[in-house]
């Protein structure tokens, strides 16, 4: 693990291999960790840096909001200690949207671009109001929150299959606290719309998409492509493709990153 500080906050990060410098941004409730098996079969070409997002992990928690934006910056702060001057940035659901926020403060920055289950688009104010609600749960339970939601991440199906693997990530989440929980649920709300990045930008980008993600309607999430060159892959199982998915992952990520 090393570390640096930003605004007096602590910030965990990983940095491992050689060549294409390929950032992997975690989701909500994630830390660097779920990224551990792509790490050691990616750093074989490239160099893989992995961060634990603000409140996730082993970084500290950053006020009562945090944006997607500031933990843009938090990644930018990484990539210039480690003098990475441009970056292929992959970003699991929450992951995703900071990536997107990094894309558009930094844009020369952008090597590539991957959203693995994540949406350009900005929360529907139906999703603005479950975020509020999702609040208010897990101040008054925070452990049934967690339990719940990470279960509710995958698909049907897998549910009674990866009951091990459920098992870890709930782990993983109960490490998440609960400053950091609700930080990241007020910046996920307020975050914007950045369709426009999806159309407008040159480099290569790729969206991965589960058929029977329970989190992102898979129907609606194909719009914001429509007329752009994003490559689109689609696996057959939930939210959780990293875990759902694994093997098909990293031959997708792998073939990516060749491309570049």
């Amino acid at each position: 693990m090393e570390t640096l500080l930003y605004k007096n906050t602590q910030i965990s990060y990983s940095d491992s291999g050689k060549g294409t410098a390929i950032v992997l941004l975690h989701g909500f409730l994630e830390n660097k960790t779920m990224w551990d098996v792509y790490v050691s079969e990616l750093s074989k070409k490239n160099r893989i840096i992995t961060i634990d997002l603000l409140g996730h992990g082993e970084t500290e928690s950053l006020g009562y909001i945090q944006t997607m934006e500031e933990n843009a910056d938090v990644v930018h702060e990484v990539l210039s200690k480690l003098r990475i001057r441009k970056a292929i940035l992959v970003g699991h659901s929450m992951g995703g949207y900071v990536a997107l926020a990094f894309a558009e403060l930094y844009p020369e920055k952008m090597k590539g671009l991957v959203l693995l289950n994540s949406t350009s688009k900005e929360d529907s104010s139906e999703r603005k109001k479950n975020r509020d609600r999702a609040i208010k749960a897990v101040k008054k339970d925070y452990e049934t929150f967690i339990r719940l939601s990470i279960a509710n991440l995958f698909s049907e199906e897998n549910r009674e299959i990866l009951i091990k693997e459920i098992e870890e990530v709930k782990i993983q989440a109960l490490k998440t606290p609960l400053q950091g929980i609700v930080a990241s649920l007020e910046g996920m709300k307020a975050r914007k719309d950045r369709e426009f990045l999806l159309h407008t930008t040159t480099y290569l980008k790729l969206l991965i998409l589960g058929k029977k993600d329970p989190v992102l309607n898979y129907e609606e999430n194909l719009e914001q492509i429509k007329d752009t060159d994003v490559e689109l892959v689609t696996f057959p199982d939930g939210h959780m493709s990293s875990i759902e998915n694994q093997d098909e992952l990293v031959t997708v990520l792998t073939s990516f990153i060749k491309n570049i």
